[in-house]
């Protein structure tokens, strides 16, 4: 992640007598003396290749080691708001779905300005509103307790799962189109492959066009097999709109239509702002100009939005940028009125946004018959796990609340091979196929929380039969109801994070605790039951017996808006 440095505009360098300048040069020049020429060159390469600063606007960003050059895992989130939620994972939650509709619109309403702040801060917000809703009294509400606010937000949370659980569409041929058919918008080209064309401006550091190639997929990668390419974290909105372009349920009359799908790229219109000293109302304009574009069609008006879908490939805080707030970026495209009907398929959902739904990161792996997904399920379960434990990721020192560093030190403290960490900063994560082999050579797969709370390697440790160890719920518990089981234990161990942080518990030996026989059974549902529907297909993909992770969000989306047609017929 940039280090960002304020730097505010129009101040002045202070004023300085000619005396201190003259002193601090003569003992500059001395210092610089008795330094060997080739020591001093050493010295400047070293720095030039373990960092880069990039100035935009009035930040100075640095991206610190030189795997920030070739791996963008340095841009991963907009990191906003970096949170850590200290909130114990409740299992089982049980909430009427129809009480949370109507509280939830309230809730995103009351904790919209704090969505990018501080996560206790939202938490006691959307807990105040819960109990306003209860209708509890002002003393009794001033006697909840810190535990029982958390444990209404978690409830809050729990609410709107079920309600997306509730969504999930019943019909597993998603070749059945009668009356569910698929309008998408043939929007201008600055909106989408505009954007795409600017892949060697995007960011200063790399050419992101390798990454655009093969439908978004990228370069393939002979050395993992057919169907691996190496895809980038953000690719998803060029993706989806190559796979729905195909969809069998396609229809090129809007009259025939049930869902909408909006292919803007809003994700590549944040990041390639991103780095660039523009303006805030720059960053904006485009969003603005889609609302403009989208208000003068006559399906928008049909039911105010709410039978349209976007795909956004970043996560949901950088669509939803503080105000008059230095430190934040990203645009504010989520949080205009228009925006809130519609449906938003995102990497990372806003917790408390009904409409938005969490949908998997893009993998590097991309079949495109059932045989190729067959073929990698046998070699991964059958694959020779030498490594009990694996971490891959670096250090986060900015962030002092982080655990990544009691876990390096947790894992690289045994003088054994039980754990092995590989640490991102070397530039030994640039390659796909690194971190691939790593965890299809390891039982556990370490997943704390990043930039943000969900992390793309989540889904690289299950693509790869690696059983995910997480710290925190908004890492994967609370995003993706659509394509993981309510049940966290057949796939994942959970260990709260605030346990590891005060040292009350030892993360590689309640690992070593676990048994074979647990772990094999939770290996099998990860790779026969999980996995196709983790994964994005290429573009012509043609499955019979699964469903990816593309086909399971269609399917679902074409059934939500069906309802909700049938529903208004019905009133009618």
């Amino acid at each position: 992640m940039a280090l960002t440095v304020l730097r505010k505009k129009g101040s002045k360098e202070p004023k300085k007598s000619k005396g201190k300048a003259s002193l601090l040069s003569s003992l500059l020049c001395g210092c610089l003396y008795h330094i060997p020429a080739a020591l001093l060159f050493l010295v400047i390469i070293l720095i030039w290749s373990s960092s880069t600063a990039i100035i935009s606007g009035s930040f100075v960003h640095v991206c610190v080691s030189s795997r920030k050059l070739n791996n963008l895992y340095c841009l991963s989130a907009g990191a906003q708001p970096n949170f850590e939620v200290p909130i114990p994972l409740i299992s089982n939650a049980t909430i009427a779905s129809s009480d949370i509709v109507k509280s939830s619109t309230t809730v995103s309403n009351n904790v919209e300005e704090k969505s990018n702040g501080d996560a206790f801060d939202v938490i006691r917000e959307i807990s105040n509103t819960t109990t306003s809703n209860n209708s509890v009294n002002e003393n009794n509400a001033s006697s909840i307790s810190k535990d029982e606010e958390y444990l209404n937000a978690v409830k809050d949370v729990e609410a709107q799962l079920q309600v997306h659980r509730s969504w999930i569409s019943s019909s597993s041929n998603n070749m059945v189109c009668a009356g569910r058919g698929i309008f998408v918008y043939d929007l201008p080209p600055k909106f989408n492959k505009d954007l795409v064309e600017q892949c060697d401006d995007m960011v200063p550091w790399a050419n992101f066009c390798d990454y655009f190639k093969n439908d978004a997929m990228g370069e393939p990668i002979p050395k993992l097999g057919k169907g691996w390419h190496s895809t980038h974290q953000y690719a998803l909105e060029p993706i989806f709109h190559s796979r729905v372009l195909k969809h069998p349920c396609r229809v090129h009359n809007e009259k025939e239509a049930k869902l909408f799908y909006v292919p803007y790229y809003g994700g590549l219109d944040i990041l390639r702002w991103h780095f660039k000293n523009v303006s805030d109302n720059v960053k904006d304009s485009l969003g603005l100009e889609l609302m403009q574009w989208l208000g003068m069609q006559k399906p928008w008006d049909r039911n105010n939005g709410k039978d349209h879908v976007f795909v956004l490939g970043k996560i949901s805080w950088d669509f939803r940028r503080r105000e008059n707030d230095p430190a934040s970026w990203g645009t504010t495209f989520l949080k205009h009125h228009q925006m809130q009907n519609p449906l938003k398929l995102l990497i990372e959902r806003q917790p408390w946004h009904i409409n938005d739904i969490g949908v998997p990161h893009p993998t590097n792996f991309h079949p495109h018959t059932d045989d190729d997904i067959i073929e990698w399920q046998t070699k991964i379960i059958s694959s020779n796990r030498d490594n009990l434990i694996s971490f891959a990721g670096a250090a986060r020192p900015d962030a002092p609340k982080n655990i990544r560093s009691v876990l390096i030190k947790q894992c690289t403290s045994r003088n054994d091979t039980t754990c092995r960490f590989l640490d991102c900063r070397s530039g030994s994560c640039d390659q796909p196929e690194t971190i691939i082999e790593l965890f299809m050579q390891s039982e556990f797969c370490l997943q704390p929380p990043g930039d943000s709370p969900t992390r793309k390697s989540f889904f690289d440790s299950l693509v790869s039969g690696c059983i995910p160890v997480l710290f925190s719920p908004f890492t994967a518990y609370y995003q993706y109801p659509w394509h993981l089981p309510q049940d966290h234990s057949r796939y994942s161990v959970f260990i709260d994070q605030e346990e590891v942080r005060q040292g009350n518990v030892n993360v590689v030996e309640r690992l070593m605790k676990l048994s074979k026989t647990e772990r094999d059974d939770m290996r099998r549902y990860i790779v026969y039951e999980l996995l196709p529907g983790l994964i994005y297909g290429d573009s012509s993909s043609e499955f019979d017996k699964f469903q990816d992770a593309f086909s399971i969000s269609m399917n679902n989306l074409v059934d939500r808006v069906t309802g909700l047609s049938s529903n208004a017929q019905s009133i009618v």
